[in-house]
């Protein structure tokens, strides 16, 4: 089953502000972190993903800071008061979303 890429746009921001929310982090770390919490369902590639947490950034929803670890020097991410309010708010708009269809799809459809 592939995902679509439509439902997908507005679900990246939600997922990358989810990870970053568990505490700073970094971007292969972040793709490596949705992809196993999802069991492979979601796959961020580089093309994505980097230009979200830009996105992001430029929005205040993120904070970065560069940091070296056995010898690399990577970009680290952190969630933003703003990121947080924001995250709280796609949870909430996710659940009644996911409620909804769950209704009229039926019992066998919800979690």
């Amino acid at each position: 089953m592939h995902m679509d890429s439509r439902l997908l746009w507005g679900t990246v921001e939600m997922l990358i502000l989810e990870v970053v929310a568990q505490g700073p982090t970094y971007g292969y770390e972040i793709s490596q972190t949705v992809g196993e919490r999802s069991r492979g369902y979601f796959d961020l590639k580089e093309g994505s993903l980097y230009p979200a947490l830009h996105r992001m950034e430029q929005q205040k929803l993120l904070t970065s800071f560069w940091d070296e670890v056995d010898g690399r020097r990577r970009k680290y991410y952190k969630l933003s008061i703003k990121g947080q309010t924001t995250l709280d708010e796609k949870k909430a708009a996710w659940k009644a979303f996911s409620q909804g269809v769950n209704g009229v799809l039926g019992a066998q459809f919800a979690g």
